[in-house]
């Protein structure tokens, strides 16, 4: 037991030290005696597995990637298709917009068209009314003056009567004191 694994000496460990310590060799892929086998085996193992992955491999991710691509296509096609429909909803609206635009302009230029005339209408029968009123007050006023001018001429005859009275002492004709007013009136 006391013995250690490197240093073992015996039959077995006397055969170890006569072919100088050397395993069997050397690392085997350098070995020049096996070099044709794994040539041939490293060959199968290449054309294995080059068609596991040609017939199985890239087949799977060709699909993959025609899958993506048709998807992606599709995709783009069905994005333009909703721009396009969403462009013509957009003119449709701006088209309506300005239609009732418009018609909201017509309505008020209409609105505004009645409103005025209403107005002149009431100016003018306003104005009307205010002439009527006019030309009655004129009347009364021109009827009026001629009562105050036929009593001012009656006023003035026996006012000047009295005043020549008061100056003289002598009361005077009505006959020259009417002409001598009528004279003063006609100016």
């Amino acid at each position: 037991m006391a013995e250690s694994h490197g240093g073992a000496k015996g039959p077995a460990g006397a055969h170890t030290e006569a072919d100088g310590g050397h395993h069997g060799g050397g690392f085997p892929p350098f070995e020049s005696s096996s070099f044709a086998s794994q040539l041939v085996s490293l060959a199968i193992f290449f054309v294995l597995l080059y068609v596991i992955v040609s017939k199985l491999a890239l087949p799977r991710v060709g699909g993959v990637i025609e899958a993506r691509q048709n998807k992606i296509e599709g995709d783009l096609t069905e994005a333009q298709k909703l721009r396009d429909q969403s462009d013509a909803a957009l003119k449709a609206y701006e088209s309506e917009l300005a239609s009732a635009r418009m018609r909201a302009q017509a309505i008020g230029n209409e609105s505004r068209d009645k409103a005025n005339a209403q107005a002149d209408a009431e100016r003018k029968a306003l104005e009307e009314q205010l002439a009527a009123k006019l030309a009655g007050a004129e009347k009364t006023i021109a009827s009026t003056r001629a009562a105050a001018m036929s009593n001012v001429r009656g006023i003035a005859a026996d006012a000047a009567g009295q005043i020549v009275q008061q100056l003289t002492g002598v009361v005077p004709d009505a006959a020259s004191v009417n002409a001598a007013v009528d004279a003063s009136l006609k100016g």
